[in-house]
């Protein structure tokens, strides 16, 4: 055997193991998440809304201002605001429906003046002259109805996100109506449906979000809500919307990147806001006309004790 077949016949090998482990790289190296592939779709919903990290917190920052709309009148600036979203989720695999997830929050908003900047706790209402409580947005929960699948009845999830540059843009409008909390038995006979729109804009990097080893992803988002007049404004049958407007974004840091104010309102007056419910919560959701009831059933039933009559029975 000559010198160059024995160099030849001992390079083989080596050559293998080179190319062997070449090949084992390449397929450990993640390939990018596929948009028309519906478990990669809600993997990137999921990494959008929360986290691929079963239990890991994400907290939504976004600020903004509120304004009423009254026909006839020009609209009138009420508050600046604050507000966020804390928030973790699991995730699910089922042999028919594919990769599936669900996420738990709970929310606050904190309405400020805009002169001063700092959280208001009374307003005077310049309708009604009277001076009331303000009942800042508090809701626990705020959760995912139920699991959100690769493919369900409808059939398969696609991918809603619009591509821009190096970004994508996801746009979601939900329009709400329902019966008032507040409402009474004969309703239907003279009204008394909650109405309202919430408008969300997400965008992307597109990168970040196509991308399996990156387990979230950190969108800046817009919002926009359009209303009716707030229980607690005491506005009776006035027409008229309330329209609040923001923007913030996903923090990095999570709760601790939220700005000095914000923070400060948490820990004094609402503590339980520093962290998400846990992902086996199924309390049903709260909202601003729910937590209100919940507030004057409190106040009705004080009243009652204080007067010696006890609390009303429930009907």
């Amino acid at each position: 055997m000559t010198l160059r077949k024995l160099l030849v016949l001992c390079a083989a090998p080596l050559a293998l193991n080179f190319a062997t482990a070449a090949n084992a790289q390449k397929t450990a190296t993640p390939a990018k998440f596929d948009i028309s592939n519906p478990d990669d779709v809600v993997k990137m919903d999921r990494k959008i809304q929360s986290s691929l990290k079963d239990g890991e917190e994400m907290v939504y920052y976004w600020e903004g201002n509120v304004y009423t709309r009254v026909a006839g009148e020009k609209d009138r600036l009420l508050f600046n605001y604050w507000g966020m979203n804390i928030r973790t989720s699991k995730g699910f695999q089922d042999p028919v429906k594919g990769y599936g997830y669900r996420h738990v929050s709970r929310e606050v908003l904190f309405y400020l003046d805009p002169a001063t900047k700092q959280v208001v706790r009374t307003w005077k209402n310049p309708w009604t002259s009277e001076e009331v409580d303000v009942q800042h947005i508090a809701n626990d929960p705020v959760n995912g109805r139920g699991v959100s699948w690769a493919r369900n009845e409808s059939g398969p999830t696609k991918f809603r996100g619009r591509e821009s540059e190096d970004k994508f843009i996801y746009t979601s409008e939900f329009p709400l109506f329902y019966p008032n909390p507040l409402a009474g038995d004969y309703q239907e006979y003279i009204g008394g449906t909650y109405q309202a729109m919430e408008i969300f804009n997400f965008i992307v990097d597109k990168d970040e979000l196509l991308d399996p080893a990156k387990t979230t992803t950190y969108p800046g988002i817009a919002w926009t809500r359009i209303a009716k007049f707030l229980p607690w404004m005491k506005m009776g049958d006035r027409q008229g919307y309330v329209i609040y407007s923001g923007t913030g974004k996903k923090l990095k840091g999570g709760y601790a990147a939220m700005p000095d104010g914000i923070r400060k309102e948490i820990e004094t007056n609402w503590p339980i806001y520093k962290t998400a419910p846990p992902t086996d919560d199924t309390r049903p959701n709260e909202t601003s006309w729910t937590d209100f009831k919940k507030i004057l059933e409190k106040k009705k039933a004080a009243a009652a004790a204080k007067a010696g009559t006890g609390a009303a029975p429930a009907k």
